[in-house]
């Protein structure tokens, strides 16, 4: 998965998946995707790797046009399939990951070092000081 690679910190890890053809009583033909991996991300808060679980599942409509995508049920996906009917399922799989990633990753066990958010000392709220722009305001609000 070369495209999903790129985006990794790590390509160390597996993918678990499972992957259900079929059709629905609208006798469309689908896809169901099922996939589960842990990935390695870069926090972009404190750029170092952790590791964020992901879990997909999808349904995708196979189509061979697409005009045909506004006859799909609602909550089904379109995937359109080539001429000759074949898919790379490793493709979709990684289709369907790249999704899932978070457009900007972040650690939820991180937090933001003192240095970016002002030292500890300063602790005056921000209605107290007096460089505060909304002090006409308050002079305002208070006559």
């Amino acid at each position: 998965m070369p495209r999903l690679c790129e985006v990794l910190a790590s390509d160390a890890g597996e993918a678990g998946y499972e992957l259900d053809f079929g059709r629905d009583g609208f006798d469309t033909a689908y896809l169901d995707v099922r996939v589960q991996a842990p990935l390695t991300l870069t926090c972009q808060r404190t750029l170092e790797p952790f590791v964020l679980p992901v879990r997909v599942e999808t349904r995708l409509g196979l189509i061979r046009h697409e005009r045909e995508e506004a006859a799909l049920p609602a909550g089904c996906e379109p995937l359109l399939v080539a001429g000759d009917g074949k898919l790379g399922l490793a493709d979709v799989i990684e289709d369907e990951l790249l999704l899932a990633l978070p457009l900007v990753p972040v650690n939820p066990d991180s937090r933001l070092p003192d240095e970016a958010t002002g030292s500890a000392a300063d602790e005056t709220p921000a209605a107290e000081r007096e460089d505060n722009p909304f002090a006409v305001l308050r002079e305002l609000k208070n006559h």
